[in-house]
C-alpha cells in the first residue's frame, strides 16, 4: 500500500500548492479552503482516471437489461435445475459481453485509493514530533505542520467524530448526513435506470449497492475524519451528475427478445394433379 500512499498524498500536494497560489483568502469562514480544495480535485482526478470503467460499467448495465427477456425464457426452462441455470448464465454473459457484478467493479477499484486518503488523513496527527514520521509520503515539514491544523469551518480535517470536539461534532454529523444521502441516491439512480434484475445474483448486488453501502456508511462515517468525508460526499456529488450525464448520452435499449421456438416444417397434402395423370371427371352420366 505504500505506493498508494505515496501517490494520494502527490495529488492532494499538487492541487493544494495549486489552489494555495490562486486563492487571494485561503482562509475564510474558518477554512483552509487551499486543502479542502485539494481533497474536493483529488476526487475530480480519480474520477476522471477512472471514466472508462464507469463507462463500461454503465454498458454492462445495459447489456443485461437487455437480456432480461433471455434470463426469464433460461429461468423457465431450466426451473429446478440450478446448475445447468448457471452455466447457462454464465454463457450467455459470455457472449454477450455482460457481467452481473459489473457495477461493483468502479467500487473496487477505488476501496485502495479510499483507505490510501484515510491512512494519509490519519497519519497528520499534530502530536507527531519524529521528522522521518512527519515527512512520510513525500511530506515536507512545512507541509505536515500546515496540514495537521487545517480545518473545514472550524473542524480540523484530520479529525474524526469521535474527536470530542464540539465543532466537529456538527461539522462530521451533516457531512455524514450528505454522504448517506448521496450514496442512496446515486445507487438508486443507477437501478432505476436498469430496473430490478430477474437474476437472483444481480439482484443481491443491487440490493447492497442500495441499502447496505448507505448503512454501512452510517456506522463507519463516525470514525472517518472529517476530509474523508468530505471525499466521499464530493465523490457522490460528481457521480451524480456523471450518472444524469450517462444516461442521456447512453439512453435505455429495447430489450431482446426471446428467441422463437423452431417450427418443423409440415408437408401439405397436396391435391395437384400428378404429371401425365387424367384429370378426374366423375362419372360421365349415363345415357
Amino acid at each position: 500500500m505504500s505506493f498508494i500512499y505515496h501517490l494520494i498524498s502527490t495529488i492532494l500536494l499538487f492541487w493544494h500548492s495549486a489552489w494555495d497560489r490562486l486563492l487571494d483568502a485561503p482562509h475564510a469562514l474558518a477554512t483552509d479552503w487551499a486543502w479542502v480544495l485539494g481533497i474536493v480535485f483529488l476526487v475530480l482526478t480519480i474520477r476522471v482516471v477512472l471514466f472508462p470503467l464507469f463507462l463500461r460499467q454503465v454498458r454492462s448495465q445495459q447489456a443485461i437489461q437487455r437480456l432480461q427477456p433471455r434470463f426469464k425464457e433460461l429461468q423457465a426452462e431450466h426451473q429446478g435445475d440450478r446448475v445447468t441455470l448457471q452455466k447457462e448464465l454464465a454463457e450467455l454473459y459470455r457472449r454477450e459481453k455482460a457481467s452481473p457484478f459489473g457495477a461493483l467493479l468502479p467500487m473496487l477499484v477505488q476501496i485502495p485509493i479510499f483507505i490510501g486518503l484515510l491512512h494519509v488523513l490519519r497519519h497528520l496527527n499534530p502530536a507527531i514530533t519524529d521528522p522521518g514520521t512527519r515527512t512520510l509520503y513525500g511530506w515536507s515539514e512545512a507541509q505536515f505542520a500546515d496540514a495537521s491544523r487545517a480545518e473545514l469551518f472550524g473542524a480540523p480535517i484530520a479529525a474524526g467524530f469521535n474527536s470530542g470536539i464540539g465543532t466537529v461534532h456538527v461539522v462530521a454529523g451533516v457531512l455524514i448526513v450528505a454522504m448517506i444521502v448521496t450514496t442512496f441516491l446515486t445507487s438508486r439512480m443507477s437501478i432505476l435506470k436498469t430496473g430490478w434484475s430477474e437474476n437472483p445474483q444481480q439482484r443481491t448486488v443491487q440490493r447492497v449497492m442500495l441499502y447496505g453501502i448507505p448503512l454501512s456508511l452510517l456506522v463507519s462515517g463516525f470514525i472517518f475524519p472529517v476530509g474523508v468525508i468530505v471525499y466521499w460526499t464530493t465523490q457522490n456529488l460528481f457521480a451524480l451528475g456523471q450518472q444524469i450525464w450517462l444516461n442521456r448520452r447512453y439512453p435505455a435499449t429495447p430489450p431482446v427478445e426471446p428467441a422463437a421456438p423452431a417450427v418443423p416444417a409440415v408437408r401439405a397434402a397436396t391435391t395437384a394433379p400428378q404429371v401425365g395423370a387424367k384429370p378426374n371427371r366423375g362419372r360421365r352420366a349415363s345415357r
